[in-house]
């Protein structure tokens, strides 16, 4: 029987020892699998270099000829960084004495060029024999499948078929090219044909055809072929634009003291504060702490203004009637150009204020609309021009220059960004059915925000647009984001309010200061962004920037300077304050750009501006710790060396350690000169591994590929929640953990600092004395030992070999861990 069961154990080790290979070959190649995926995304992530054929190149003569189009290479400095792309532009001014329609005895003209399959219409006019349209026809040229451009004019009919009036056609082989920058093409007067090509005896239209490229002053404002689904008010959303921030300032507001004023209830003294407003912005003074009808508070309120100056300021004295009750005694409301600019840290002149109260009670009759001057109030009111208006983060900021601009210097620089193209979009939308994407791409630097045309229907779009800025700090960042154009018709996201939102497709950040001058950089960057359901790639984008230095010496001066306006540093707002005033920046620079036309949406704006980076985040709290931990990473790494020194793991290490210090102890004058020339070396060398690329978003860096869906649940959650309570309790158990981590090691680091504080402090008398008796001791040895002989000393103590060490901790570690800390104080 025992001989059976052995047997049998036997067979079922070796039946399922192939089974048992096979699990593991296949958990082998499944683990190869997913490191192999990963590594495919990691490479996907990364920045791609592409080479583009940038630059203009032109046909010979101006004119397309029977043997095709000859091009030759024409060196320029004005639109250099893109891809040049040729257009077919049809201009239709105007035209005259069209004939009249023999049944309604009127006319209501319009024109639809037609270039193949591809049509373009103006507006109509009604009963108008003189129309003028001043309307701009582009047709891409790669597109273009006719040798024929015809231009028709027609009567608009309400109910029958538009009626025909004429035409006028041009042979694709002899329409000119204009090569910038030679001036406009003149238009000219053209007689319409009839249906079999003969001229009317009336009625003539005013064109202009030519083949150009995107350089040409037309491109921007044209009717443009690649958008030709665009129907109505959505063609203004389509094309390219360039936007210029509102001039922030900020508005100081000091609040020094009021005189006379009355509350309604006059039993009792006022116990009042001020409350201030411009626009939407509201900020109160403290409340006065005694009653009395001459309160003072000298307190600064702070707001943000945008010229034109639309709002007022608008200040109430109010009264503290009752816990839950405020009075409003008096107002005033003054115009913001009234008050003066101060442009560096001397005080402006205060002035006193007649405050406006009106009259109370039935008795008054018609007294109650009078307005009385019962009480004044004294401030101090100016525009700072000196400070930086902040509107994004000064992590990433593209503008450091004050407000006013007597205070700034000359550009340093001028970046040429070229826009070429995105490559691999994902469907945003659905229209008819299937996915679809208007791409269009905003980039902001400074004060000036670009927006290039929107591409419909293509996850490849190529807008080709080059955009120029002055540079008056290298230290600075340039922001690209691609949106999809929600508002052309068709789906797309909304928000709560049911209003569609242009959706955002990625992002892309570079610091100009890692720019090599004069260097064109040409590259792929791919569009990441993060969503509840994890990080995804939306594409690539693909730029062109050149950084041109205008003054080296310059350059060089500034990095020995704040980077912000020195105001911020003489009179700094608190943290707080400067939170709050971006905010309220943000805000007002939304609404500004939103009345263009086409308008920068609020939710662009905001994504450009980073509006949300002050929201917690789990994945950006695990992502600041790594970067702490990479920081000391180079700290551990020397003090892992000094220990395998210290230990003798390699015997001649540990010597020619002992030989440099004892070199270095008989020549201490060599100290700071070998370490300065050892960090020159390091340089040096790390010149050959330095980074040939700009910086991107690191996926890595981010923390964003290791998130947890609930983290990045809870990281796009609104604020405040709109999530469960349960869900919201298990969040906040778990930021009670993660704080209570932290709280910790705060509280180590506060034990530390107090026991170092009671060496001196007697709260241990015996550990005090022992010390106090120790420094004495060690001043008078010290005071007649050489410090060679000390140092020597101290450093062969530190390097002794292993045989002479003790496993137990050192004396000063013992003694240094018992003496007290106020921990065993705290409840």
């Amino acid at each position: 029987m025992l001989l059976s069961t052995n047997l049998y154990r036997v067979a079922v080790k070796v039946y399922l020892a192939p089974r048992r290979n096979l699990r593991a070959e296949l958990s082998k190649f499944h683990s190869m699998s997913s490191q192999a995926a990963s590594k495919a995304n990691q490479e996907d992530y990364k920045l791609k270099d592409t080479k583009p054929e940038l630059g203009e190149r032109w046909p010979h003569g101006g004119q397309r000829g029977g043997s095709g189009w000859i091009y030759s290479e024409r060196a320029t400095s004005t639109y250099d960084l893109v891809e040049q792309m040729f257009y077919l532009y049809v201009r239709v001014v105007k035209a005259k004495e069209l004939p009249l329609n023999p049944v309604t005895s009127n006319v209501d003209p319009y024109v639809e060029v037609k270039v193949g399959n591809y049509k373009g219409k103006t507006r109509h006019f009604e009963k108008k024999i003189n129309p003028e349209w001043k309307q701009v026809f582009a047709f891409s040229k790669e597109k273009i499948q006719s040798s024929v451009v015809e231009v028709f004019v027609r009567d608009k009919e309400m109910v029958a078929r538009d009626d025909y009036i004429g035409k006028v056609e041009f042979d694709m082989h002899e329409v000119p090219t204009r090569v910038p920058p030679d001036s406009p093409l003149a238009p000219q007067w053209y007689r319409l044909e009839n249906l079999r090509g003969e001229a009317r005896s009336r009625g003539e239209i005013m064109l202009a055809v030519w083949m150009g490229t995107q350089a040409d002053e037309a491109f921007p404002e044209a009717w443009h072929s690649d958008s030709a689904s665009v129907k109505g008010d959505g063609v203004y959303n389509i094309r390219s634009k360039v936007y210029v921030n509102p001039k922030l300032w900020y508005l100081r507001v000091n609040v020094i003291e009021a005189q006379d004023v009355e509350p309604q209830d006059k039993s009792q003294p006022p116990q009042v504060f001020v409350k201030g407003q411009v626009g939407q912005q509201v900020l109160k003074t403290k409340l006065c702490p005694t009653k009395t009808p001459n309160p003072m508070w000298n307190e600064d309120l702070v707001f943000v203004a945008a010229e034109p100056f639309e709002e007022k300021l608008v200040l109430t004295v109010e009264n503290k009637a009752s816990p839950g009750k405020d009075e409003v005694v008096a107002k005033i409301s003054l115009a913001l150009n009234k008050f003066e600019i101060r442009l560096d840290h001397r005080p402006v002149h205060s002035h006193w204020y007649n405050l406006e109260r009106f009259g109370f009670g039935v008795l008054e009759g018609d007294k109650r609309n009078e307005t009385k001057f019962s009480s004044r109030i004294h401030l101090r009111v100016c525009l700072e021009g000196a400070y930086h208006v902040l509107d994004e983060s000064t992590m990433y900021i593209s503008d450091t220059r004050p407000t006013a601009r007597q205070l700034w210097k000359q550009p340093i620089g001028i970046l040429e960004v070229g826009i070429l193209s995105a490559q691999g979009l994902q469907s945003m939308k659905t229209n008819n059915g299937k996915g679809s994407t208007d791409a269009y791409c905003v980039a902001k630097y400074g004060q000036k925000w670009v927006r290039t045309r929107t591409i419909t229907e293509s996850f490849n779009p190529k807008w080709n647009e080059q955009y120029t800025w002055e540079v008056y700090d290298p230290c600075t960042v340039i922001t690209f984001g691609v949106f999809d154009n929600c508002h052309l018709g068709g789906g797309g996201q909304t928000q709560g309010s049911g209003a569609k939102i242009d959706s955002k497709i990625g992002k892309v950040r570079i610091r100009l200061s890692t720019l090599e001058m004069d260097r064109i950089y040409t590259n792929s960057y791919p569009l990441l962004v993060l969503k509840t359901s994890g990080l995804k790639k939306m594409g690539e984008l693909q730029l062109a920037i050149r950084f041109t230095c205008l003054s080296m010496a310059h350059i060089i001066y500034l990095y020995g300077h704040p980077l912000l306006p020195k105001m911020h540093y003489l009179h700094p707002f608190t943290v707080n304050q400067l939170d709050s005033l971006r905010y309220q920046a943000m805000n007002i620079v939304a609404v500004r750009l939103g009345r263009a036309e086409p308008p920068l949406r609020k939710e662009v704006v905001e994504y450009m501006l980073d509006v949300d980076s002050h929201i917690w985040s789990m994945r950006r709290s695990k992502a600041n710790f790594f970067r702490i931990v990479s920081l000391f990473s180079g700290v551990i790494s020397m003090s892992r060396w000094l220990g395998e020194v210290q230990q003798w793991k390699n015997p001649v290490t540990t010597i020619l350690v002992h030989v440099l210090f004892f070199i270095l102890i008989c020549y201490p004058e060599l100290i700071l000169p070998t370490m300065f020339l050892y960090m020159f070396l390091i340089g040096i060398w790390n010149f050959r591994f330095r980074s040939r690329h700009p910086p991107h978003m690191d996926t890595k860096l981010s923390w964003a590929e290791a998130a947890l869906s609930d983290e990045l649940d809870e990281e796009f959650d609104t604020f405040p929640t709109s999530k469960a309570q349960d869900v919201i309790r298990m969040r906040y158990d778990r930021l009670r953990s993660v704080a209570g981590r932290i709280q910790t090691v705060v509280g180590d680091i506060a034990t530390q600092g107090e026991r170092f504080h009671a060496l001196l402090s007697w709260r241990d008398p015996r550990a005090t004395s022992l010390f106090v008796i120790f420094c004495l001791i060690a001043a008078v040895a010290l005071y007649v030992t050489p410090f060679k002989v000390v140092a020597s000393v101290a450093g062969i103590f530190w390097l002794r070999h292993p045989r002479f060490r003790s496993k137990l901790p050192s004396v000063p570690s013992n003694f240094f861990k018992r003496l007290p800390s106020r921990a065993d104080s705290m409840l």
